[in-house]
């Protein structure tokens, strides 16, 4: 079977993804780490996942237990995030990353490691959005500059980065389809006398409320029609799902940085 980390364990991911690892015959989970003074710290991390026990107590670091496993799967801070890949390249180990809110610099930092580890870095790794992904690129190719591109995410209000990882990497395909830039082209809200909207922009609008799981709407507007993709997830049983199969399939890969694209077959 193959030994598994959960780093976030205690977060709304970290908690899913340690009861389907528990749940999955071909894994097991043999460390769960969280931040330090976390109340889950020395509790069974089944217990905190709504499960059985499974006897294994949730750390407050991860090289207490990294010897242990044979992948890791990290759903936690940038910051966290980075010190668990230097901590991952280390030790050998590949990891999957499903961290949001990564800066330009701290993405750098991920791709130096993974000259030395197999990493999965993914916003999203349900398979439905990464369809959509593909489909994006796609349509912005065929339709080009006669269609404006708005690109809208609902979370829930807990979410603490906007836009959406998600979000950012739908407008990250669009803008290949068209071939720009985002960073020339990106706009984030609008507020005020903006004036016309400029050729080639693409907008990136941001909702939070409630318990929105996460919903992601990419429109092209036309003169005279509308196209709209839509992704809706209703529950993160879909990412966790995802994160299993991305460990499942780094673990006997060369160093690199891959994407949920390489995991699924879609490139």
């Amino acid at each position: 079977m193959l030994r598994t980390i959960v780093c976030g364990a205690n977060g709304k991911m970290g908690r899913r993804i340690c009861a389907l690892v528990e749940e999955d015959k071909d894994m097991q989970l043999v460390g769960a780490v969280d931040i330090k003074g976390s109340q889950a710290i020395g509790q069974d991390v089944g217990i905190i996942s709504g499960i059985q026990p499974v006897g294994v107590s949730i750390k407050d670091d991860l090289k207490k237990v990294v010897e242990d496993g044979e992948v890791i799967i990290e759903f936690t801070t940038p910051d966290a995030t980075i010190e668990h890949t230097r901590i991952a390249a280390d030790n050998k180990k590949p990891i999957v990353i499903g961290t949001t809110g990564l800066k330009p610099d701290q993405i750098k930092e991920i791709e130096k490691f993974s000259a030395i580890i197999p990493i999965v870095l993914a916003p999203n790794m349900s398979l439905g959005v990464n369809m959509l992904f593909k489909l994006v690129k796609e349509v912005a190719q065929i339709l080009g500059e006669d269609y404006d591109i708005e690109i809208v995410e609902m979370h829930h209000r807990f979410k603490v980065d906007a836009p959406s990882g998600t979000a950012l990497k739908l407008a990250e395909f669009a803008a290949e389809g068209l071939g720009v830039n985002l960073e020339e082209v990106g706009v984030y809200g609008r507020k005020g006398l903006i004036g016309e909207r400029k050729p080639k922009e693409i907008g990136i609008m941001s909702l939070r409320g409630g318990d929105v799981v996460g919903d992601h709407t990419i429109i092209f507007a036309g003169l005279g029609e509308r196209i709209e993709l839509t992704h809706k997830a209703s529950s993160r049983d879909t990412f966790a799902r995802g994160a299993i199969r991305a460990a499942k399939w780094v673990v006997d890969k060369v160093p690199g940085l891959y994407s949920m694209q390489d995991v699924l077959g879609l490139k």
